[in-house]
């Protein structure tokens, strides 16, 4: 817990800076909202609805199946799935069967998710009916102690005449064929009972969950969370979200009991869509739309601003490529968005150009905010109101956590305000530690004033308002000619340009400089322009050590399932180039 209020006057109003009640089972909340809205729509998949009654009782069945199959305490179980409607009915039933979720990306190759199913001893696993995903599930669980397979197919979550078309037209993705002894998951639900068994959790030190890391600094690695670690940052989140829920109304906390609904464009695989989105809205009675596929659309993007329009959602967490594939898309005039009312942004950072132009577009406010996987993930947040966030910024540490920014050479001593460092973190959200890892545990965490603090990796600091700034990523720091040059800085200038969508800066070597800097630019559809354009425009707006020495552009700029940009991708290009 913090022990002190955050040294700013723009706290928000109504906002606690300590939370409590947050010691409890994860799947506590949907026992809870199942309780106190059992006929209120929880998720929507495709115009088809489901109740938290419903979702709780599948979750139920799961947990009562699994643990049929001798899954109990402790147990890793993956799940392979997109955002579908099976996922929190999945999830929460691996919970309450007491065992692990191990989420995973259905994407990744075989030998991917082969890891992670060895790395966590998963004993079985959840995989969509699907041409693509089936086959690479049995392939990853080949040699791993995976003996329980079920596969799950969208037909029974479609409304009834969408199945019927789509099972004669063949358009329900289904798989080729079937591996002797896998199961489907609408057999296992129809023959299991709705009684979940009896488990006794320790929520601050039984895990609820196994997610893993990019691996951007070598092999992934599963960080390990507690099921408070999760209920702490929904309250955390739910507390700290206030908006006027009438046009001109009065500042209010979040509403529940189905006044809200979360557009779940971030995968619930990931801790951001699933914290931000599945879990919240969960949590708060509201409905959530599952979009498997963002992107989905001609234009890509236009089959999600159809589903703005059509369910009228009013809050999504979104990472800021999404943000920019909305404010760019060539039809946005024609759909009306206005519905949202608040979209919070992680993940990556936010360009304040990209921002500026998404609420000129839709009329919602964006709230930056940060976290990491290991933070389940929300660490800090901007106030949800357009006179006190700060754009750039990413706020202040969100209640009952605590932020400090230690020196980068030994991440022990804290720097004075106004200097970079190593942002640390503190508070009830910060995992246990990496999965059968204590040494690697053991290097991100250091003890300062009897608290332990997670060193994340990142270059930031504390301005005279008291909101921090996140300066680079401390490995993607360039050094020129002695000096520092953080990418998200030559980022942040070149978004403002008319005619940039999207743009990664890297450095790359240099005899000379040591290293120099260069830009993938990906243009605006329909617009052209030139490298002589683009360096006459950095040489107005940036200093000479920060200017790219070189400008490429690309169709496409390399970004992650989840919408980060991805720069290691692109150094790791240049860096075969000069080998």
């Amino acid at each position: 817990m913090a022990d002190h209020a955050w040294p700013t006057p723009h706290w928000p109003e109504g906002v606690p800076h300590d939370l409590s009640d947050y010691d409890r089972p994860l799947f506590t909340i949907l026992d809870d909202a199942a309780a106190t809205y059992p006929d209120q729509t929880y998720t929507i998949f495709n115009d088809a609805a489901r109740t938290f009654a419903q979702v709780r009782e599948t979750a139920d069945r799961v947990a009562n199946f699994l643990n049929a199959q001798g899954i109990g305490k402790g147990d890793r179980v993956a799940i392979f799935l997109p955002n579908l409607p099976h996922y929190p009915e999945i999830y929460f039933g691996i919970l309450k069967a007491g065992a692990v979720c191990v989420t995973c990306n259905p994407l990744y190759t075989p030998s991917e998710l082969n890891y992670q199913l060895n790395d966590a001893g998963a004993k079985a696993l959840f995989c969509m009916d699907h041409p693509q995903f089936y086959p690479t599930t049995v392939e990853a669980v080949k040699d791993t102690a995976v003996k329980t397979v079920v596969i799950c197919s969208v037909k029974s979550y479609l409304p009834w005449l969408k199945g019927f078309l789509g099972g004669l037209l063949g358009k329900i993705p289904k798989a080729e064929r079937y591996e002797p002894g896998h199961l489907f998951f609408d057999n296992v639900v129809a023959g299991a009972k709705p009684e979940p068994p009896e488990i006794t959790i320790n929520p601050s030190e039984d895990l609820a969950l196994i997610i893993y890391t990019g691996g951007t600094t070598g092999v992934p690695k599963g960080a390990a969370l507690t099921h408070s670690n999760f209920v702490y940052d929904v309250k955390a989140l739910n507390a700290w979200a206030r908006f006027a829920h009438e046009e001109d109304g009065p500042l209010e906390n979040l509403r529940i009991g189905g006044f809200h609904c979360y557009l779940g464009v971030l995968p619930f695989y990931h801790s951001f869509g699933m914290t931000v989105a599945m879990l919240s809205a969960c949590a708060s009675g509201s409905r959530l739309v599952c979009v498997p596929d963002p992107r989905a659309g001609d234009p890509p993007f236009t089959e999600v601003l159809k589903i703005v329009q059509k369910h009228r959602p009013t809050l999504m967490p979104a990472v800021p490529t999404i943000f920019v594939a909305f404010a760019n898309h060539a039809l946005i005039d024609q759909f009306d968005l206005t519905s949202l009312m608040g979209c919070f942004s992680g993940g990556a950072p936010l360009p304040p150009e990209v921002c500026k132009r998404f609420e000129e577009a839709t009329g919602a406010i964006i709230f930056e905010g940060y976290g990491l996987s290991e933070t389940a993930p929300v660490a800090t947040a901007n106030p949800s109101r357009a006179d006190t966030r700060k754009i750039g910024s990413i706020g202040f540490p969100v209640p009952g956590t605590d932020i400090k920014i230690l020196d980068v050479e030994t991440s022990e001593t804290e720097m004075p305000r106004g200097e970079d460092g190593e942002v640390a973190i503190c508070g009830p959200q910060v995992m246990q530690g990496y999965w059968n890892r204590p040494d690697e545990t053991a290097e991100v965490f250091r003890e300062i004033g009897g608290r332990r603090y997670f060193l994340t990796g990142d270059i930031g600091h504390i301005d005279e308002d008291g909101y921090i700034i996140i300066t680079d990523r401390k490995k993607d720091m360039i050094l020129v000619g002695g000096f520092n040059v953080y990418p998200r800085e030559v980022e942040d200038i070149l978004f403002t340009h008319p005619k940039v969508e999207l743009v990664a800066v890297v450095g790359v070597p240099d005899d000379k400089s040591g290293e120099i800097v260069k830009a993938f630019i990906k243009l605006i559809a329909g617009q052209t322009c030139t490298e002589e354009e683009i360096r006459a425009f950095c040489k107005e707006n940036m200093a000479g050590y920060k200017r790219p020495k070189r400008i490429e552009f690309r169709d496409e700029i390399p970004v992650s399932n989840v919408g980060k940009v991805l720069r290691r991708v692109l150094r790791d290009e240049e860096m075969g180039k000069t080998a």
